[in-house]
């Protein structure tokens, strides 16, 4: 869908004794939004953070707020991380028992809706509630750290997601792994949005910017514009 590739830091890199700071720098550098992993522990093997960190740099920057809710039950928490300022809420259908009412819920928040599906989640779980999305986001790694390596089976993955959108505004967002190496794999599948932590928060803030064109330049090679749908 996306004609330019969206890149979106994953904040879960990035030195959380100076959050505010990496934010304003990862901006600078030319992301195009900030992605929030949300742990608790329970639903994945980590605990991060919650709406008060959110709340404390929402003021750093005025981009989009991507925020990836890895915690069961998601349902109960909406309204605090909506009310903190986050533009996109995504929450995994593993962790959802009523996936539709709790869409729905998102979008009556004034938020965008998101979903998530983990690496051996199959696409097709979500094939009846695509008309309450603006967002899947297809995790190419297990869910909990980062760093990890790159599971190739998203690719097809994001294929077949891509033909079950057809014309609807649905963005497809990939997270795990994703370097200029993996980058224009998926890009070439269809996703329109890369969450990279490492990839990007590596090298000092001096590097950020040359690290995101790297993976923008991969991502948006012109030989494979063509095939991008």
């Amino acid at each position: 869908m996306s004609q330019k590739t969206i890149i979106a830091p994953s904040v879960l890199s990035a030195d959380f004794s100076r959050l505010g700071e990496e934010v304003e720098a990862v901006c600078e550098a030319g992301a195009d939004w900030i992605h929030l992993d949300v742990m608790d522990g329970h639903f994945v093997p980590n605990i991060t953070f919650g709406p008060p960190v959110i709340k404390a740099i929402r003021d750093r920057t005025d981009k989009v707020f991507d925020c990836h809710l890895m915690i069961e039950p998601a349902e109960r928490f909406l309204g605090a991380f909506a009310v903190v300022g986050c533009n996109i809420i995504t929450v995994h259908a593993e962790a959802t028992t009523h996936l539709d009412r709790t869409l729905q819920a998102i979008r009556d928040l004034g938020c965008k809706a998101g979903v998530s599906l983990n690496p051996s989640t199959p696409e097709t779980v979500i094939e009846y509630v695509l008309d309450r999305l603006d967002l899947i986001l297809l995790m190419s790694v297990n869910p909990g750290f980062g760093g990890q390596e790159f599971i190739p089976s998203v690719i097809e993955k994001v294929a077949k997601v891509r033909a079950m959108i057809g014309a609807r505004p649905i963005l497809i967002e990939i997270d795990g792994g994703v370097t200029p190496e993996t980058a224009p794999l998926v890009a070439r599948a269809g996703a329109d949005v890369l969450v990279a932590g490492s990839a990007i928060f590596r090298g000092g803030q001096e590097a950020y910017a040359g690290n995101i064109i790297a993976l923008r330049t991969a991502a948006d090679d012109p030989r494979l514009a063509a095939l991008k749908k």
